[in-house]
């Protein structure tokens, strides 16, 4: 059922492309049609072939002049199928690659903490690729393959229906179709494991100095050793199983082969058949068995492919972010925040935040602190509209976050979070992501505003210098300062500070200290900082443990309590 559901998803694919398809099946038709007619020309100049001394010369060289023609032709529009069946393949799987990556922008926030990177970048790679390689060979085989049983088995009828019978009932006994139900087992769990293997990969690259640092090299390479030979061994049994159906048809084949050869001689003999229908008949009882062999030789990509597949739409099942193109956008006057009767959890058996009550007046910079796990990062989360809340609800300037389109309300907020996230491109495209259409004298000025101009003209191009991939060439501070930047070009209505400054020194702290305060004025502000140091001057603490305020006020106010907050402050 599964299978079936995945072959229907990719004929929507191709039909997509009609026009290209129209134009496959008429090359496909005509070069076998051309290749058909071939054989049974063939027999009829063997036909005038008599004895010796008794040759029709001149039909012989007329009937090899048109088999000339025949086979041009059919050269000619076999290139044609070629080509638009290249043509028909790569604008499905460019729409099948833009289809699944646009899904997963929609997908919901917890899809990713769920899943694997790696495996989720092999799905638009190297299970797009498996697709690409199965529908190129998959579609010339099957509308050739069609053609040509058709045809052959009509030729063959009108030849001689008594042989045809024969090495139909001879061809249909063929075991192929259990072997390549058990190949296609092996191949889906072969792509399953290619994706834990790629995941395994990413994440190991991505962090390999906490790898050797930690003198995990031995014990990343054992688990990288269990996973590869996993997919050995599926490998193996998939490639093990699909290569037995070849053989197999091949030697029925050729036992209809045989037999065409047995009974045409008896015929001819009995004066029924002429030698050159005989020959024929030999022809096309091939033809009628190539489709078979060629499908079967290919049977390893096509299965590799409908796995692939299978992977490709499992995320057009996983639920999107519910549509909100009907909802209103958020309009942010004053910057008003409150969270009022909120429970929220990850994991529905574990309960994290509950009966969450805060309210960040305009203008207000709301400071959360507490030990880790407390539920700081989730109250962003929330805030954000990354994850729903169980209950309660989440209001800014009194509209409820879930009434209106969640675009406008993140347009509202600027955030600067601890883990840095730089794209490849020039130190200015990255500052400019902030804001669409930002000038070079505003880029210029963020960048200032948050200390990072200074080491930015030292760079090789300035501002024009390539950032590699992920910020590879700058230090963890020189990449957290250009996320300031970026966040101090958006001027937005609401400020996110999550752990902003964790990767700086202390005195280029002290300096992007004073230019968050001048950022701040007249903006709502949430602090998260697990360094105290840095929302002392805030004018709401938020005290969070195990999911729940303990304590709210100011620093001198929460110290006077000598509370939870005391302790954490001392220490």
């Amino acid at each position: 059922m599964k299978n079936n559901k995945t072959l229907s998803k990719l004929n929507s694919y191709i039909a997509g492309n009609r026009k290209y398809l129209i134009l496959v099946i008429i090359s496909a038709l005509l070069a076998n049609i051309f290749m058909l007619v071939a054989p049974y020309i063939s027999g009829r100049a063997i036909d005038f072939i008599k004895g010796e001394n008794n040759v029709d010369f001149p039909m012989v060289a007329k009937i090899i002049g048109i088999l000339f023609a025949v086979y041009v032709l059919n050269a000619l529009f076999t290139w044609g199928m070629t080509v638009f069946t290249n043509a028909l393949s790569n604008h499905s799987i460019e729409k099948m690659r833009k289809d699944a990556f646009g899904k997963i922008s929609k997908l919901p926030l917890k899809f990713f903490d769920g899943h694997s990177h790696g495996d989720i970048i092999s799905r638009l790679t190297n299970d797009i690729d498996a697709v690409s390689e199965g529908l190129l060979q998959g579609i010339t085989q099957l509308f050739s393959g069609i053609v040509t049983v058709v045809g052959s088995l009509v030729l063959m009828f009108l030849l001689d229906w008594r042989i045809t019978l024969c090495v139909i009932v001879i061809t249909i006994i063929c075991i192929s179709k259990a072997i390549a139900t058990n190949s296609g087992k092996m191949f889906r769990l072969q792509a399953q494991t290619i994706g834990e293997l790629n995941g395994y990969v990413s994440e190991t690259v991505g962090n390999l100095k906490v790898v050797k640092a930690f003198g995990y090299e031995d014990k990343s390479s054992e688990v990288f050793g269990e996973i590869n030979a996993r997919l050995y061994d599926c490998g193996q049994k998939a490639q093990f199983y699909s290569s037995l159906v070849n053989p197999t048809t091949r030697y029925i084949n050729n036992l209809a082969y045989i037999s065409v050869g047995v009974l045409g001689g008896l015929a001819a003999l009995a004066g029924h058949l002429s030698v050159g229908i005989i020959s024929s008949f030999l022809i096309y009882a091939t033809q009628f068995a190539r489709p078979i062999n060629d499908m079967t030789s290919i049977l390893t990509q096509l299965q590799s492919a409908q796995a692939a597949a299978a992977r490709i739409f499992a995320l057009g099942e996983i639920e999107p972010e519910t549509p909100d193109e009907d909802r209103p956008e958020l309009e942010v006057k004053n910057g008003e925040v409150m969270f009022k009767d909120v429970d929220f959890s990850y994991n529905k058996d574990k309960e994290l935040i509950k009966d969450l009550n805060i309210v960040a007046k305009p203008g207000q910079r709301v400071a959360i602190v507490g030990p880790t796990g407390a539920g700081k990062t989730t109250i962003v989360n929330l805030l954000m509209n990354f994850y729903g809340v169980d209950k309660g609800t989440i209001f800014v300037d009194g509209q409820a976050i879930d009434s209106v389109q969640r675009d406008s309300l993140r347009k509202n907020f600027g955030m600067v979070l601890q883990d840095t996230w730089l794209f490849a491109g020039t130190v200015k495209e990255n500052i400019a992501y902030g804001k669409e259409g930002a000038t070079d004298e505003e880029i210029i000025n963020a960048a200032k505003a948050a200390s990072a101009h200074g080491f930015i003209k030292r760079l090789p191009n300035g501002y024009d210098t390539m950032i590699t991939e992920d910020g590879g060439n700058l230090s963890s501070g020189q990449k957290q300062l250009l996320t300031i930047a970026r966040a101090m070009l958006s001027d937005p209505k609401i400020l996110i500070l999550d752990e902003a400054t964790s990767n700086v020194d202390t005195m280029t702290e002290q300096r992007i200290q004073k230019a968050f305060l001048k950022m701040m004025e007249g903006r709502t502000s949430f602090i998260i900082a697990h360094r105290l140091s840095t929302i002392r001057e805030a004018d709401l603490i938020l005290v969070m443990d195990k999911g729940r305020i303990i304590e709210q006020g100011t620093h001198n106010e929460l110290l006077a309590k000598n509370g939870f907050y005391t302790k954490l402050y001392n220490s």
